[in-house]
């Protein structure tokens, strides 16, 4: 347990500076893309995490759980056929994308050069995943710490030196900020790939037994597959929502191009500013996985249960005074991004969103540990129909627009946390009140 708080302590740490780093990042981009050029960063940012699911194939959780669960003498083994897998998945997802992408119709409004942007993330995604996973499943957490830090320095070093000393026209200052954006991907490459190969020396050195790679790809897959459906179900939803989002601002009498502004602001201020405590979901989830899928194959229900009374706690005690904070001073908060904007009321509507939010991510993480992705995929899939349900009916009312469309996510929020709670609850045998059950 000592060992999870330290490595959660750790990344929570090093998430806190990269997400005031990730605040930078889009402040500058605010000023230097403008309101428009802000809401095509944003709307485009859902297709880059797509890619980056399918690129991914979420290798870092299956290797992670894999690493957690299995002797280190198989380590060595697992890790050299999981590298030859994600070299086939590069080429495959290469070959797909160069075909693909270029005559995708979300592209039109982007510089011609974006779509090979993206197909070039797809083998720096693939290969930093394997070892991401394997320093996820060994707890050396620091390493993950520094890569997350690495992406966003990098970034905004790179916006900084290229804005500092250039203007450019719309459309080009859009390709620089997304060219920065896969550079710093770049570089979480570099390092984690030096790391791995240190890795791989020390690990030849010790002992180790030889795996079959159908057993261990089999292994991987069984793990990867209903995880990488799961996100690429929230990755498509969440590509969608902002087309849907504006084309049922539209319906409600909002003008194309203004609806386009609006979500904009809600995505690149609101969001940006709600979702900055979330840095700690995001590394208690790292954390997570790898300890609950250990404690569940030992069959240790007692761990399990102490620890999500614990997560649950140290949710509530960072998110409920965060989320006061949002709604009680939203506008200086988003008064750093653009003046007078409508992403204050944005962000204090969005509060039950922000705070449900904050909560689900760790129950996620243990729904993976405990073997339940095609729960967590069946969850999301109601919450998100009651969610574009909700945005359509709400939104497209001419009194409410924008309101009905934040009313619709908030419920979609609270469904989703119910069943993931409920889930878990009963799985480790406690009640809602996180009571064991006898």
């Amino acid at each position: 347990m000592n060992i999870f708080f330290r490595s959660a302590l750790l990344l929570i740490l090093a998430a806190f500076v990269g997400e005031c780093i990730e605040f930078l990042i889009n402040m500058v981009l605010a000023k230097e893309l403008g309101e428009e050029g802000l809401g095509l960063y944003m709307s485009i940012l859902p297709t880059i995490l797509f890619i980056v699911v399918i690129a991914s194939l979420e290798l870092p959780i299956s290797i992670s759980k894999f690493v957690a669960e299995k002797e280190p003498i198989f380590h060595r083994s697992m890790l050299i056929h999981a590298l030859r897998f994600a070299s086939i998945c590069t080429i495959v997802f290469s070959l797909l994308a160069i075909w693909l992408l270029p005559n995708i119709p979300v592209f039109d409004r982007y510089h011609p050069l974006v779509p090979w942007l993206f197909i070039l993330l797809i083998p720096i995604i693939a290969f930093s995943s394997v070892a991401r996973g394997y320093f996820m499943g060994a707890q050396k957490m620091g390493k993950i710490a520094f890569a997350n830090f690495l992406r966003r320095a990098g970034q905004l070093l790179l916006l900084m030196l290229i804005f500092m000393f250039s203007s450019f026209e719309a459309e080009l200052a859009l390709l620089i900020a997304l060219c920065t954006l896969i550079a710093s991907e770049f570089l979480v490459l570099g390092f984690l790939f030096v790391a791995f190969v240190i890795q791989m020396r020390e690990l030849k050195n010790r002992p180790r037994a030889n795996l079959e790679g159908k057993k261990v790809r089999k292994s991987l897959l069984q793990v990867s597959i209903p995880t990488t459906g799961l996100r690429i179900f929230h990755a498509a939803t969440f590509a969608v929502k902002p087309f849907f989002i504006k084309e049922t601002l539209v319906r409600a009498g909002m003008i194309d191009t203004v609806a386009m502004v609006q979500y904009g602001k809600m995505a690149g201020v609101a969001f940006t500013i709600g979702f900055f405590p979330a840095f700690i979901a995001h590394s208690l989830l790292i954390v997570l996985i790898p300890t609950v899928s250990e404690a569940y194959a030992k069959g240790d229900l007692e761990r399990l249960q102490s620890l999500l009374r614990k997560v649950m706690l140290l949710t509530a005690g960072y998110g409920l005074p965060a989320v006061c904070i949002f709604y009680f001073y939203a506008d200086p908060l988003t008064a750093l991004f653009f003046d007078d904007s409508p992403a204050v009321r944005y962000l204090q509507l969005l509060v039950p969103y922000f705070l449900f939010h904050f909560f689900v991510i760790p129950m996620q993480a243990y729904l993976i540990g405990l073997g339940l992705v095609k729960d967590a995929f069946v969850h999301a899939l109601y919450s998100t129909i009651f969610s574009f349900a909700m945005m359509f009916i709400l939104g497209s009312m001419p009194s409410l627009q924008m309101d009905g469309i934040i009313l619709g996510m908030n419920m979609s929020a609270v469904l989703l946390t119910f069943l993931h709670y409920v889930t878990i609850c009963k799985k480790i045998k406690v009640n809602l009140l996180l009571q064991e059950i006898k």
